[in-house]
């Protein structure tokens, strides 16, 4: 068990480890069992984020030329459709190089859009690069190369309880993570911490409020718009929670800054943008693409795009991207001023996979003022 918490709002909840996590431990076990005879009763990660996971691989099988064994996922104070399912890693040796692929329980990319490509095992980039790093530390002083499959027993009927399906993976689950820690997400927390924090910002004098999701829009705020980043307040998924404080606590304006695949969901009216509470997201392209005048066999493929990056390629194919996401940016925008009438509000939405940035009406004022002061 991962013995590391974090102060989210007035609690201490405990952090997790991603699937990814799990994978890359499991592999670095086998091989070590593989390559040394000698089967580890623990190892060590370093993950992404700086934090080391330390687990016990169990389930241990070896045979001619393979080595296997599980590691169990858990996810903390944040339990999901995964905690406690076994991640398990068989690996085997070749002749040269590093194979990553998915076995039974993990599954298949059918639609493309997605981090992998059509018919690549659903096992994300960053948790491919750990298991990579695992497997090279493991063959350090051997000749040769390893090969991981990934393995989640019972992942075909985990998978039913999460958006796989919808998304166009088949037959198990996704080994995920893109900081290798899972942190927890409790609601009331969350919302009690991005409270304290407009708190704090307008106490200070603070009247134009810089908001954003989460780590996508920081990184957003810092790297593209170049603005400080300490300005910026995070309310996750509770966006409507946050424009009510910030009514309440006297700010003028608003400026959110967000991925697109979170903020389509605004122009639905949605301000719980979790995905456990509505969607919507497939429903405003193709009302928005109906209204620009998408015919009827594109709106048809945007009805079934897994990833609102996937429905604007095929907007950009189109030549429809800039009406349709100047729609949904002006649907967001009505959705800011009915929450919240007293501010001046605003929207920047971006999505750097598709290279696309789309602002409401009133973000680029909004976003002179920040700039400016980031300047002073």
């Amino acid at each position: 068990m991962l013995e590391y918490y974090i102060a989210v709002g007035q609690q201490t909840l405990r952090c997790g480890y991603t699937t990814g996590t799990c994978a890359a431990a499991a592999a670095c076990a086998a091989a070590q069992g593989l390559l040394s005879g000698e089967f580890p009763a623990q190892v060590t990660i370093e993950t992404p984020a700086g934090i080391a996971v330390t687990v016990e691989p169990e389930d241990w099988e070896c045979g001619d030329g393979f080595a296997a064994c599980s590691v169990r996922k858990d996810g903390g104070d944040d339990i999901d459709a995964t905690h406690g399912a076994k991640i398990r890693a068989v690996v085997t040796a070749i002749p040269a190089g590093i194979e990553i692929d998915g076995g039974a329980g993990v599954g298949r990319v059918t639609r493309p859009g997605l981090d992998q490509p059509v018919g690549a095992a659903a096992i994300n980039s960053v948790p491919r690069q750990m298991i990579k790093a695992a497997l090279q530390r493991a063959l350090s002083g051997h000749s040769g190369g390893l090969r991981a499959v990934i393995e989640v027993p019972g992942g075909a009927e985990l998978a039913q309880k999460t958006f796989n399906p919808r998304l166009g993976i088949e037959g198990g689950i996704s080994i995920l993570g893109s900081t290798g820690i899972v942190r927890p997400m409790s609601r009331a927390a969350l919302v009690a911490t991005t409270r304290a924090e407009l708190s704090v910002r307008r106490a200070a004098g603070v009247t134009d409020l810089l908001l954003t999701p989460g780590n996508y829009g920081d990184a957003y705020v810092r790297d593209v718009l170049g603005l400080r980043l300490q300005e910026a307040v995070q309310c996750s998924n509770y966006i409507g929670q946050a424009l009510d404080d910030a009514v309440r606590l006297g700010f003028a304006s608003v400026l959110l800054v967000g991925h697109l695949g979170k903020l389509t969901k605004l122009a639905a009216g949605v301000t719980d943008t979790h995905s456990r509470t509505a969607d919507g997201r497939r429903e405003v392209f193709v009302t928005h693409a109906a209204l620009c005048g998408a015919p009827v066999s594109l709106l048809r493929q945007l009805y079934k795009a897994p990833t609102t990056d996937a429905a604007v390629a095929l907007l950009k194919e189109a030549g429809l991207a800039e009406p349709v996401l100047s729609a949904i940016a002006q649907a967001v925008e009505e959705t800011l001023h009915h929450r919240a009438p007293d501010l001046a509000t605003g929207a920047i939405l971006f999505s750097q996979a598709q290279g696309v940035e789309v602002m409401t009406a009133g973000a680029g004022v909004l976003l002179e003022k920040h700039q400016k002061a980031s300047l002073a």
